[in-house]
């Protein structure tokens, strides 16, 4: 009797561990590559959706020499927040931002041979930031390690090699930097293993449901329009898709093309957090302060610079992360890159209105006639005894519209240079039925 009741235990204890083992899951993540921004809503994702369906646990492996102090700022605060227990699974090395994202989890496993550590705050040529940044970095450090119960002058010393930390034999005059057996010898590491699996039977999670989540589209999309020269782009691309469509009757191409691209541009940047809601008001203000100067208020006065200035600060906010640590170096790197996309295009609405008259594509966009009169198809009437002709703009010319010459109206295009109405203008040349014009001299 004994013999069977303690048999029905087992049994029953057996299969409550094999329900209990089946209900366990753990979610995988991969912080690899640099550390951007794109990065920070895709570890959010996996923290949501891991708290979401009940996870025992998020394994993050990670491979990484750092990256963007304000993306490692977000990604250690959606893990010290996340309410699943985050393990750090370091394979060969989590360096400067890295380290800090590291740190930030519960439990850190590091594989032979990896390293952790070198997080002092540098600018994109390599060079060290102000004390300002590295005094922000320090504590960031030192609060996430004291958070999870480590050594907060190892963190510190790894962003300042001021630092002394004498156990270490440190000589003050170099970063902490820890291999995967210094790290579990002064306690900046849980253990040293050699893969996920190690370590799911370490914290008893062997035989959990492994779910590994990766970037999905969207992420991906975010992370490339955040590269510098593609959000360079679709700054290039909005500004003569907007000075294209000021130069052009109607709406067409270019302008859907400029929109869209300063749509990306912003979406984006808001998604990330470099941009608000603000800094798109702006632009939109400017744009169509610029609009009202151009069709309302013909000429060029002070509505078209506040547009001008209006558009400019919105896209340089839109460059420049809302970190809270912003100062003339962040500031100087989106300047310069503000500044490139301006001269390059710049370059381009100088050498379009060279070009596009005589191009096809102009041509389609300003409706001129093309036929051939030996077709029997040509205008009936010519106006080729019009060249040298003087007259007045009686439309603003976009650059289509309409002049007075002699004492006759007539449709008139210029070759790509905006005239205000009521100039004095000459006929340089005629094509077909397209009579060109220019400001008198």
């Amino acid at each position: 009797m004994k013999r069977s009741i303690i048999f029905f235990v087992l049994i029953s204890l057996a299969l409550l561990n094999s329900v209990s083992a089946q209900r366990q899951k753990i979610y995988i993540g991969n912080i690899e590559g640099e550390i951007d921004l794109g990065l920070a809503p895709y570890v959010k994702r996996v923290v949501e959706e891991a708290e979401k369906n009940g996870a025992n646990a998020i394994i993050f492996k990670i491979n990484t020499f750092g990256g963007r102090v304000d993306a490692a700022t977000q990604i250690k605060d959606a893990l010290l927040n996340s309410k699943v227990r985050t393990i750090a699974f370091i394979d060969k090395r989590a360096i400067s931002a890295g380290a800090l994202i590291a740190l930030s989890c519960e439990k850190i496993v590091m594989v032979p041979g990896a390293s952790m550590g070198a997080t002092t705050v540098v600018d994109q040529e390599g060079k060290k930031q102000s004390e300002k940044y590295q005094s922000y970095m320090r504590s960031e450090m030192r609060a996430t390690a004291e958070k999870n119960k480590r050594r907060t002058d190892i963190a510190q010393g790894m962003v300042d090699e001021t630092i002394s930390v004498p156990d270490l034999k440190d000589d003050s005059t170099k970063l902490i930097t820890l291999t995967a057996e210094e790290a579990l010898k002064y306690k900046m590491a849980d253990t040293v293993l050699t893969s996920i699996q190690e370590t799911k039977k370490y914290f008893g999670l062997d035989k959990a449901e492994e779910i590994t989540i990766s970037s999905n589209w969207a992420e991906d999309f975010v992370r490339f329009l955040n590269n510098p020269i593609i959000s360079s782009l679709l700054i290039m691309i909005g500004m003569l898709g907007i000075f294209t469509e000021i130069k052009t009757p109607g709406w067409g191409l270019p302008g859907t093309a400029g929109l869209i691209a300063l749509a990306l541009f912003f979406g984006s940047s808001y998604i990330l957090d470099l941009a608000s809601v603000i800094e798109i008001v702006i632009f939109i203000i400017g744009v169509i302060l610029l609009l009202l100067e151009i069709f309302v208020f013909p000429g060029f006065g002070i509505l078209g610079v506040l547009g001008i200035l209006f558009m400019i600060a919105g896209l340089l906010f839109g460059l420049v992360p809302d970190f809270g640590m912003t100062d003339y170096s962040i500031l100087s790197v989106a300047i310069t890159q503000l500044a490139a996309v301006f001269v390059v295009s710049a370059i381009f609405i100088f050498i379009l209105p060279k070009f596009l008259p005589k191009s096809a594509i102009w041509n389609r966009l300003i409706l001129q006639d093309n036929i051939a009169s030996k077709s029997g198809y040509a205008a009936r009437q010519s106006f080729e005894h019009l060249v040298g002709t003087e007259g007045i703009a009686i439309t603003d010319l976009r650059p289509a519209g309409a002049a007075l010459i002699n004492e006759k109206r007539v449709d008139v295009v210029t070759e790509g240079n905006y005239i205000s109405r009521d100039s004095e203008i000459v006929v340089k040349f005629v094509e077909g039925s397209k009579v060109v014009v220019d400001l008198k001299k």
